[in-house]
């Protein structure tokens, strides 16, 4: 089967409203004649609601960068999927390798928050990566595989074929190193294989698997051209119209 095409902008931490507000009017006219892929930007939350109102109606969808898996309460500082959902989100980021490997979040972690986002009715766009380290030492497999495995646990098939995942090589994430074509085909056709184990294959077939990693208007086609990748999750790109634009056009 053919899987629509998926490029998501991460803004991480980055940009002022003023500045998040023009790039997203400058998105709104961008993708306008854009049709043949999903496109959606994750803005820093307390920008959230703002971007939303901006792209309401149009062909871009709005993300979040992180969410907390409990529904209420006393969790001072943390913001629940209801009410990112509230705001206008239709994404969210979990369990990127900044959040991974800076502030200690485990897949446990990420398990209760994808299950939160899918209550919620958001579609949870779940990382997972090696680093450098462990792709020298042959073990990217294994890494991805443990990831996969804590990150999806008790999760129904249906609810999985409502998931994307992000394959994101932690050593290639902002230090403008990517995977090469071949390395991203390779990884994303062991997840569709993962994916297949845990499910079916008719799951597997359904399931869409982005690329993450210092991807840009230069990289994009050839990255996008192989089988098993669906899409690209981008960072630095996505802070400037022209650049996210060329990437979109590469799908």
């Amino acid at each position: 089967m053919t899987r629509r095409i998926f490029i998501a902008g991460n803004w991480k931490m980055n940009l002022t409203l003023s500045a998040s507000l023009e790039l997203a009017e400058g998105l709104k006219k961008a993708a306008a004649g854009i049709s043949n892929a999903d496109i959606a930007v994750c803005p820093p939350a307390v920008y959230v609601q703002a971007v939303a109102a901006v792209l309401k109606g149009t062909a871009v969808g709005v993300g979040a960068q992180n969410v907390y898996f409990e529904k209420e309460g006393a969790f001072t500082g943390e913001i629940s999927a209801n009410m990112l959902k509230d705001i206008g989100c239709r994404y969210v980021i979990l369990g990127h390798s900044e959040r991974r490997n800076i502030l200690g979040e485990s897949s446990e972690q990420v398990n209760l928050k994808v299950k939160a986002a899918l209550a919620a009715g958001l579609v949870p766009i779940v990382c997972v990566g090696e680093l450098l380290k462990e792709r020298e030492a042959g073990t990217t497999e294994d890494v991805v595989r443990r990831q996969f495995d804590g990150s999806f646990s008790g999760i129904a098939a249906k609810e999985m074929e409502n998931c994307v995942i992000a394959y994101e090589p932690v050593w290639a994430i902002g230090t403008g190193k990517v995977a090469t074509p071949e390395q991203a085909e390779e990884v994303h056709a062991a997840i569709r294989k993962m994916i297949e184990k845990n499910y079916s294959k008719e799951v597997a077939e359904k399931v869409r698997i982005q690329y993450g990693g210092s991807v840009n208007d230069k990289n994009a086609a050839e990255i996008l051209a192989k089988p098993n990748v669906d899409g690209a999750l981008v960072g630095g790109a996505s802070l400037k119209v022209e650049p996210f634009l060329g990437i979109l056009k590469s799908a």
